[in-house]
């Protein structure tokens, strides 16, 4: 088979005589702008860590009350094992006290006393249980040194709802320097 000639003057082609282009390759990629896809990559990893910050502080406050409904569980296991009614008073009136301070205003709870502390409670429930109900020995109860007969656990069960109905502590503010 005769050699194949592509130009039409039938000469044989040498590459050295051919007039071609060196090959010309593209400019390397810029490391900037990145591509679309890098960017929603960077959007998703900044949702995502917000939402982890946000879920992380929303369940540190709903912690508080998590914790005061156990400690109210130990008191009750306390009062069932000793049957102290004034030990249980004063540990009602100590968590319901310090529960308060965290959840709430300060100037609107701190100095509240008596008839004014029962019925600061028994907003949260929107009903008398604390002001009218068993909840009124914690008014004076745990300053006597005698208390008379009542039902513990009634009490403890109306301590544990005011507990369930409580908002979600608020935001810790930072300190000035």
């Amino acid at each position: 088979m005769p050699p194949v000639l592509l130009n039409p003057e039938n000469v044989p082609l040498n590459p050295d005589n051919l007039p071609l282009r060196d090959i010309h390759l593209p400019p390397a990629i810029s490391w900037w702008p990145p591509a679309p896809g890098w960017w929603l990559l960077l959007l998703g990893l900044v949702l995502l860590l917000a939402a982890i910050y946000l879920l992380r502080q929303y369940r540190q406050r709903r912690s508080s009350r998590r914790l005061a409904l156990a400690q109210l569980e130990e008191v009750a296991q306390q009062y069932r094992e000793q049957s102290d009614a004034r030990q249980l008073l004063q540990a009602l009136s100590r968590l319901l006290r310090q529960t308060t301070l965290l959840h709430f205003p300060q100037s609107a709870c701190a100095g509240l006393v008596g008839d004014a502390w029962l019925a600061f409670l028994d907003q949260r429930l929107k009903e008398n249980s604390f002001s009218q109900g068993v909840g009124r020995l914690l008014g004076d109860g745990p300053y006597l040194p005698q208390t008379a007969e009542f039902d513990a656990e009634a009490l403890l069960s109306l301590c544990r709802r005011w507990l369930q109905q409580l908002p979600l502590a608020p935001k810790p503010q930072r300190r000035s320097r």
